[in-house]
């Protein structure tokens, strides 16, 4: 689905290890789109954290084009060139700045190739962008609209310009350290001519601080050598700015904005002076994250305010209707300069398309870019995910679909709202709690669908400041199932409660557990707009973790930088916090499967404008801490640890643009990036023996079977090839991937996943040694060998078909289907498009691997896909009557073949003898009886998969059929299957007897010919 990322990893797991996209295919925040003008299919847009993708089909599918190549996954502006659409412009780093949800960006990129491939242009500490103009002439001239960090000023804000295709910037204009450019237009008529709105702005984990004096429009009308501030009929004080000209009458400019006296306002002389049209108080709500003005190219009447919903004005804005779309929350909005009709429309819910000036639009449906807070998984099969997506909902998904991949059908909603943290007994999971803003818990039965609210303490507290709620609670609210009793729930706000009748009842078990600062807990947002208790809101408690070991032992972190912890069920709780930890948000804490006093903590303090990663490690119960974060890249801030619970001390890390893994406990981490894009890791499992990860801009993605990590921690080095113990697998079909525009999650590897780690010394003997190869051998509990493989160096697709075994220094994979050896039909036939072998049944298998003289076993468990309920005893007849089918469709192409050679040597004795009319002659009946016997056995006449309706099939396409059904239906046997079998046997031993008699023919020309024949042993035994 995408290009592989671009990492290198200390340890060579590439081939061995894979991510995998699960979805779900329900689009994310999209905040940066763009169309191309003469291409009308082909439109682009940004996610935040999810990447550029493209469309060449007006929205039908989506490509992704920026992995691999973007080091961090948020794009806040997007720009294509008018005079040379393979120039394409992103600027990273999103300006909708959600306090929850916001990934900062690493510059600038170009592409000069569409969009195939991508070059950085520096500009790195801007953070976040929220515009890139070019000139419709020159595609080199270039501005970029940088808003700034949102957490703590910075220099390196406002307007950059660059006269030679991004390879040198200049800061064109400069306010200061905390306005930071939040929108940025040209004139269409003249490019020299440019707007940019400017911001003065700062979000803290409390409040968002939106407007003062650096906010205010700047004109240039010299292509950014000089600027002057525009003020005539604007407020005096002004938040977020959105700026935009109208193409249809460049004179007139439209900008929204946020102030006492804000809404839409217009200037019919370029700037000089301005009006209010429009003071409604919905176009400029929200400021923060909306604020977004489009002018009609063709109509100067017609204007589009981004909000929720879409607003479009058709009187010069003094009135404002809604325009239907898929989804809310509106960020950008692209329209076809030359066909106003061509529009791409990016929001909360995806990008979409519409190709009739906004009537109908697109799906979002197929983008997997949803933002996801957190991740946990039960213990079906297959395992399902569960998880918030911010603006959607929960979701719970399951690991892999039934119909060639993870589609719409495999997933479901489980109560709760897009901001949620979901509980559930993973044994039993008929009754899910997914938690919302305010602190509202949610149970949700899955037998009846049925949503139950179990709020510990029901108060609408929108529009109310924290400091006067009985309760504070984090936006994202914690909530857990007790691992000892199913029936405890624990809940937080800023303090913890705890439910022993499943949320019928609550009670607190502790005290405030934060730092209770009330100079904190006022209004959301100011000087201007108000932001109401729900993101904004301070001071509470973030993450629980209860003990595996103790049911009375609970942990709890805050958004204040603080850690408790409770060994009696909550009757004292001891202040455990790191020390000199500070003010920082403790994002998941993890308590050790393996070892009771030792538990993990995911810290950032990237709301402080501080990304350093932070791990600390305690090995006894928080008395002290270490800081274990060395390897991890120094602005990949953490989010989630997890420990392996099948091997002690292999921990995994989530942090800002990736995957880490660490084999000593955290004293050293590696990358685990792999083929995962530059994309926010927000949560972490273990589920299954596979690493799950929920993102912030790529849905949820899985990492099939850590037997490698595993297997290397517990090596005392990797000087010596060995042979992982592989896991158990089972006998699931997952189907062909259909061929449809319905865009679906991957499934895992069909079969057995085996592991195998060469050292550097036999990878170099390999391929040193021309024919030297390894071997893999399956072998049954009987030691037969039902499947043999091997592997050796080679260049040439021929060779990679004939010797699969990967042979590389390192770790190496290769799937077992859990087919047996296939059997090779005359090259003469058709090859039908099926495998022409079956699957062994359930039991104990051994692995054999023989690299040089060097050998090693393991055994494997093969077992029946569990819902099913079979034994290995139901498996007995349908593996004996497989086994039978295979033998006699191995004999009948043995015939076959034997046939074909005995005509090529009649046929080449005639031709080398046609001068003895003798030796003709007597070839003739011969050839005759081989093409009357291939007519009755084999259907030579089919050369193409048409062919397959035109003539009959016969008798090897008939046991191939049957041996199909019966290993595709599985146990019991049917009895049309038996019969069908018995009237196969019956036809085949009249043409084996046929076969014997044709190769015994007894003609002097060719006596050599029937030595020859009868020395392969034409028997009944393999013929």
């Amino acid at each position: 689905m995408s290009r592989a990322a671009k990492h290198s990893l200390d340890l060579p797991l590439e081939r061995a290890l894979r991510w995998r996209n699960i979805g779900p295919f329900a689009g994310g925040r999209v905040t940066a789109v763009a169309g191309v003008v003469t291409k009308p299919l082909r439109f682009l847009c940004g996610a935040a954290g999810g990447g550029v993708w493209k469309t060449e089909d007006a929205g039908l599918t989506w490509e992704n084009l920026s992995d691999g190549y973007f080091k961090t996954g948020s794009v806040g502006a997007l720009a294509v060139a008018e005079s040379n659409p393979d120039v394409v412009y992103a600027g990273l780093g999103e300006a909708q700045i959600r306090g929850a949800a916001t990934s900062h960006g690493d510059g600038v990129y170009r592409s000069n190739d569409g969009g195939g491939s991508w070059q950085s242009l520096g500009l790195e500490k801007t953070r976040q962008i929220s515009r890139v103009r070019i000139d419709p002439q020159d595609p080199d001239r270039v501005y970029v609209a940088a808003q700034g960090s949102p957490w703590t000023p910075n220099p390196e804000r406002g307007i950059y310009r660059s006269c030679d295709g991004g390879q040198s910037w200049d800061q064109v204009l400069f306010v200061d350290k905390q306005s930071g450019a939040s929108d940025l237009c040209m004139d269409p008529s003249n490019p020299r001519t440019l707007y940019a709105a400017v911001w003065d702005h700062q979000r803290l984990p409390w409040k968002i601080r939106s407007g003062g004096e650096g906010s205010g429009i700047h004109k240039t009308e010299d292509g950014g050598d000089s600027w002057q501030q525009l003020s005539r009929g604007l407020p005096e004080l002004m938040g977020k700015i959105g700026i935009a000209v109208s193409p249809a009458r460049p004179q007139r400019v439209w900008a929204v904005i946020e102030a006492e006296e804000g809404g839409l306002y217009r200037s019919e002389d370029a700037g000089r002076s301005w009006r209010r049209v429009n003071e409604e108080r919905l176009p400029m709500g929200r400021a923060w994250y909306f604020t977004k003005v489009v002018a009609d190219p063709r109509d100067a009447d017609t204007v589009y305010v981004l909000h929720d919903p879409l607003l479009k004005s058709a009187d010069g804005g003094r009135s404002f209707s809604h325009v239907a779309t898929p989804h809310t929350d509106h960020h950008d909005l692209w329209i076809s300069p030359q066909h106003p009709d061509r529009m791409v429309l990016g929001n909360d819910g995806g990008s979409c398309v519409s190709l009739n000036g906004g009537k109908t639009w697109s799906t979002q449906d197929n983008q997997p870019t949803g933002q996801f807070y957190r991740v946990i998984a039960d213990e079906r099969f297959p395992y399902h995910l569960y998880g918030a997506q911010q603006d959607r909902t929960t979701v719970a998904i399951a690991s892999h679909g039934k119909e060639g991949g993870i589609g719409r059908k495999d997933w479901y909603t489980v109560g709760g709202c897009e901001n949620a943290q979901i509980a559930l007994d993973p044994g039993d999971p008929s009754r899910v709690y997914a938690s919302c803003c305010s602190g509202i818990v949610t149970e949700y039965e899955r037998e009846t669908q049925r949503v139950r609210n179990i709020m510990a303490y029901p108060r609408l507290a929108l529009g109310s400041h924290p400091r006067d709620l009985e309760y504070r609670f984090n936006w994202n609210v914690p909530i857990i199932v007790s691992r000892h009793d199913p029936r405890v729930l624990y809940h937080a706000a800023n303090l913890v409660f705890r439910s022993r009748d499943r949320g019928l009842t609550w009670q607190e078990i502790s005290p405030d557990l934060t730092r209770c600062e009330v100079e904190k807990q006022g209004p959301g947002g100011g000087p201007i707009t108000d932001e109401a208790a729900g993101a904004e809101t301070y001071n509470t408690i973030t993450c629980l973790a209860e003990s595996p070991f103790e049911a009375s032992t609970l942990w709890a972190g805050t958004d204040d930088g603080l850690v408790h912890l409770t060994r009696d069920a909550g009757t004292t709780w001891r202040n455990v916090t790191p020390p000199r930890l500070g003010e920082a948000l403790v994002n998941s804490i993890e308590a050790s499967p393996h070892d009771p006093a030792t538990a993990y903590l995911a810290v950032n303090r990237h709301k402080f404008g501080d990304f350093t990663p932070l791990v600390f490690v305690t090995e006894d119960f928080g008395a002290h801490w270490e800081c274990r974060s060395g390897g991890i890249s120094e602005e990949a801030f953490v989010r989630a640890v997890r420990e392996d619970p099948a091997c002690r001390g292999l921990l995994y890390a989530g942090t800002e643009t990736g995957t880490y893994f660490s084999l000593d406990g955290g004293r050293d981490w590696r990358s685990l990036q792999l083929n995962l894009p530059a994309v926010p890791v927000t949560d972490l499992t273990v589920a299954a023996g596979d690493l799950v990860a929920s993102t912030e801009g790529r849905g949820f993605w899985i990492l099939d079977d850590l037997t490698p990590l595993q297997e290397i921690k517990r090596q005392p080095a990797l000087g010596q090839t060995f042979l992982c113990k592989p896991r158990r697998c089972y006998r699931v079909q997952f189907g062909e991937r259909p061929e449809t525009v319905e865009m679906l999650g991957e499934n895992p590897p069909e079969g057995a996943t085996l592991h195998y780690y060469l050292s550097p010394d036999a990878a170099a003997h390999l391929a040193s040694e021309h024919n030297h190869e390894i071997q893999l051998e399956i072998l049954d509990e009987e030691g037969k060998a039902v499947r043999s493989l091997s592997g050796r160096c080679h260049n040439d697709s021929r060779s990679r078909e004939q010797f699969p075994l990967p042979v590389k220094a390192g770790m190496n994979r290769f799937i077992w289907d859990l087919r047996c050896q296939e059997i090779k039909p005359p090259s003469s036939l058709f090859p039908l498009p099926v495998r022409k072998s079956y699957r062994v049944g359930p039991g104990t298998y051994q692995v054999r691997l023989t690299v040089g003289r060097w050998k090693a076993a393991q055994s494997l468990e093969v077992a029946d896909d569990p819902r099913r309920g079979l034994t290995r005893k139901d498996f007995e007849q349908q593996q004996s009557l497989l086994a039978d089918i295979w033998e006699h469709l191995g004999a009948v192409y043995s015939a076959a073949a034997a046939m074909e050679d005995l005509s090529r040597q009649a046929q080449a004795a005639a031709k080398e003898h046609s001068e003895k009319a003798e030796v003709v002659q007597a070839a003739a009946p011969l050839l005759e009886k081989i093409r009357q016997w291939e007519e009755e056995v084999i259907q030579k006449r089919q050369k193409d998969l048409q062919d397959f309706v035109r003539f009959p099939h016969r008798l090897d396409a008939q046991l191939l059929f049957l041996m199909i059904a019966v290993d595709s239906s599985g146990p019991p046997v049917g009895g049309g299957a038996l019969k069908r079998f018995a009237d196969l046997k019956a036809e085949w031993s009249l043409c084996q007897a046929q076969a014997l008699e044709i190769s015994r023919t007894d003609v002097p020309a060719f006596n050599a010919i029937a030595k020859k024949m009868q020395a392969r042993e034409l028997n009944a035994c393999n013929f």
